[in-house]
C-alpha cells in the first residue's frame, strides 16, 4: 500500500511539472499588410498620432457631446453587447474551472432491509441497516496542455467580445453623430427655403403691384406665383426627414421624441469640422479598431483549438480518490458506529487511457482545426483592408466635399447678389421679371446645396473618425453594463466578483496569462490589458 501511495505522489508531481508543456502551435500575431501613409495628402491631414478618443470634441457643439454620453450611458443595442462581454467571463471561469479536479462529489446513503426467514442461503441476521457518507473527486492531469489552452482560448473570446462591445460603441457613437449632423443640416436647410418663400413673396407681391399699376402684364405674376409654390413645396418634405432624424435618433438614444426636443434645444446649427485633422498612420488601425482587434482574437482563439484537438492524440492520466464513513448494523444497533474512527474507508489510484484506434478521427479533427485557424487568418487580414479602405474613402470624400464647399459657397454669395442686383433692375424697369424670378429660384437652389455639402463636410470627418476606430475609449474605467442592470440580476443570482469590478480583465491571480506573444498594448488602461480571471463561485 505504501508503494502504490508512493508511485501515485510521483506521477501527481510529474503531472503538476508538465501541465506547464502545451502540444500543438503556439499563436503568432498574423502579419497584415498595410501602407506606411494614407494615399490622401492634404494641409488638412496630419500624420502625428492620432487623437480620435474623443472626436466628438473638435467640433465643440455641447448639445452634441451630451448626446453621445446620453447614447453610451442608454442605448439597449450596446447594452446588450455588454451583457455579451459578462457572459464571455462567466464562460472564461468555466474553463479555469476544468483546469482542476473535474469531478468532485460528496455523497450519503442509508439501507434498511429485511430478508425472508425461508430462504435457507441468507445470512443469520435477517434484519440490518446500513449508512455510509464520501467524498470523491477524479482529476484528469493537464499533462499536455490542453486544459491550459482552453483557457487561452476562453481569454481570447472574452477580448473578443469586448473588441465586439467597442464595436458597437465607435458605430454607436458615429451614428449619434451622423444623425445629429443631418438634423441641424435639415434645420438650416428649412430655415434658407423659408427665408427664401418670405422674399419670393416680396417679388410676388412687386409684381402683383406692377401688373396692377399696367406696367406689367399677367406673366410676371403667374411665373412669381409659381416661383414661390416651388420653394414652399421644399419644406414639407424636408420637415417630413427631419422628423425622421429626430425619431431614429431618439432610438439611439433611448428616449420618446418628446424628451429629445428638450435634448436638441440650443444647438449652434451645422456642426463644423477643425482646418485640420489629426489622423495617424494605417498601421493604427490595427490597434485601434475594434473590428480589426476583434478578428485577430478570432484568429488567437482558433489557434488554441489546434492544440487542444492535438492532445487528443496522447495518453491521458487520471487521479480518482475518495474518502468516507462505512458502517452496518443490526437492527436495535445505534447508528452511531458510523461516527467511529474504524468506520472510515477510501481509496486512491491512477487510470491510464490512450485512444490509440481512433480510425484517423483525432488527426482529421486536427486538420479541420488548422484550417478554420488558417480561414480565421485570412478573416483577419481581410478586416486590415476593409478598414484601410474605409479610411482612405471617408478621408477622401472629406477632402473634396470641403473643396466642393468652397466653390458652393462661392456660387450661393453671387446668386444672392444677383438676385439683390435684378430685383433692383426690374423695380426701375430695366428689365423683365423672368430675369429675376431665374435668379430667386436659383438662389434658393444654391444656398439649399451650400447647406447640405455644409452638412456633408460634417459627416464625411464623422465617418472618417468612425473608420479610425475613435469613440470606444468612452467605456474606460466604466464596467460593460449599467448598475441598475448589474443590481437586477444580483438579485437572480450570486455572480461573485464578476459584476463588480470594471478591472476584472486586469486579474492574474490564477497565474493564468495570454503567450507573450499576444501584443495587447492596443488596449485602454485599467480595462483589459492583462489575462482575466475565472470566478469559480
Amino acid at each position: 500500500m505504501l508503494i502504490a501511495y508512493r508511485i501515485l505522489i510521483l506521477i501527481t508531481v510529474a503531472g503538476l511539472v508538465l501541465g506547464g508543456c502545451t502540444v500543438g502551435p503556439d499563436y503568432v500575431r498574423p502579419e497584415a499588410d498595410v501602407n506606411p501613409s494614407w494615399l490622401e495628402t492634404s494641409p488638412a491631414l496630419s500624420d502625428e498620432p492620432a487623437e480620435v478618443r474623443d472626436w466628438w470634441m473638435v467640433f465643440d457643439d455641447a448639445v452634441l457631446t451630451a448626446l453621445v454620453h446620453d447614447a453610451y450611458e442608454q442605448n439597449l443595442t450596446l447594452r446588450a453587447a455588454g451583457l455579451r462581454v459578462i457572459q464571455a467571463r462567466a464562460a472564461r471561469g468555466i474553463a479555469v474551472g476544468e483546469f482542476f479536479p473535474q469531478e468532485q462529489a460528496i455523497s450519503a446513503d442509508y439501507l434498511a432491509a429485511t430478508l425472508s426467514e425461508v430462504n435457507r442461503n441468507q445470512q443469520p441476521i435477517l434484519d440490518w441497516q446500513a449508512a455510509g457518507f464520501s467524498f470523491d473527486a477524479a482529476w484528469e492531469l493537464d499533462l499536455w496542455g490542453k486544459f491550459r489552452r482552453n483557457i487561452y482560448a476562453a481569454d481570447a473570446a472574452l477580448l473578443a467580445s469586448i473588441a465586439a462591445y467597442d464595436d458597437v460603441l465607435v458605430t454607436l457613437i458615429a451614428e449619434v453623430g451622423l444623425t445629429y449632423v443631418q438634423i441641424r443640416t435639415f434645420e438650416r436647410r428649412i430655415e434658407l427655403a423659408k427665408v427664401n418663400v418670405a422674399l419670393q413673396r416680396e417679388s410676388l407681391e412687386l409684381a402683383e403691384s406692377r401688373y396692377r399699376n399696367g406696367k406689367v402684364s399677367q406673366l410676371d405674376v403667374s411665373e412669381a406665383r409659381a416661383t414661390l409654390a416651388n420653394t414652399q413645396a421644399i419644406v414639407p418634405g424636408l420637415e417630413s426627414s427631419l422628423r425622421d432624424d429626430k425619431l431614429s435618433l431618439g432610438v439611439l438614444l433611448g428616449r420618446t421624441p418628446g424628451e429629445l426636443e428638450q435634448s436638441l434645444a440650443g444647438g449652434s446649427g451645422i456642426p463644423v469640422a477643425p482646418p485640420e485633422i489629426v489622423v495617424g498612420v494605417p498601421a493604427d488601425l490595427l490597434r485601434r479598431r475594434p473590428d480589426v482587434r476583434a478578428a485577430e482574437r478570432a484568429a488567437a482563439f482558433q489557434s488554441e483549438q489546434i492544440g487542444i484537438a492535438t492532445a487528443d492524440l496522447f495518453p491521458s492520466i487520471a487521479i480518482a480518490g475518495g474518502v468516507g464513513l462505512d458502517a452496518s448494523t443490526a437492527y436495535g444497533v445505534d447508528l452511531s458506529e458510523l461516527w467511529n474512527g474504524s468506520s472510515i474507508t477510501g481509496y486512491i489510484g491512477p487510470s491510464f487511457s490512450w485512444p490509440i484506434l481512433n480510425y484517423g478521427r483525432i488527426k482529421n479533427n486536427i486538420r479541420v482545426q488548422d484550417a478554420a485557424f488558417q480561414e480565421a487568418v485570412v478573416n483577419y487580414q481581410n478586416a486590415v483592408l476593409r478598414a484601410a479602405a474605409e479610411v482612405e474613402s471617408s478621408l477622401y470624400g472629406f477632402i473634396k466635399s470641403r473643396e466642393q464647399l468652397v466653390f458652393l459657397s462661392e456660387s450661393a454669395e453671387s446668386a444672392r447678389q444677383s438676385l439683390e442686383l435684378s430685383a433692383m433692375q426690374y423695380t426701375e424697369g430695366e428689365i423683365d421679371f423672368l430675369r429675376v424670378d431665374i435668379a430667386a429660384a436659383n438662389l434658393t437652389r444654391q444656398q439649399d446645396s451650400q447647406a447640405a455639402v455644409e452638412g456633408l463636410v460634417a459627416a464625411r470627418l464623422i465617418s472618417a473618425y468612425k473608420a479610425l476606430g475613435g469613440g470606444w475609449e468612452l467605456r474606460v474605467g466604466n464596467e460593460f453594463i449599467p448598475e441598475a442592470t448589474a443590481g437586477e440580476m444580483r438579485s437572480r443570482t450570486n455572480w461573485g466578483k464578476i459584476l463588480d469590478d470594471p478591472d476584472y480583465s486586469n486579474r492574474t491571480d490564477l497565474g493564468f496569462q495570454r503567450p507573450a506573444d499576444t501584443d495587447d498594448t492596443y488596449l485602454a488602461p485599467q480595462a483589459e490589458t492583462a489575462a482575466g480571471r475565472g470566478d469559480r463561485e
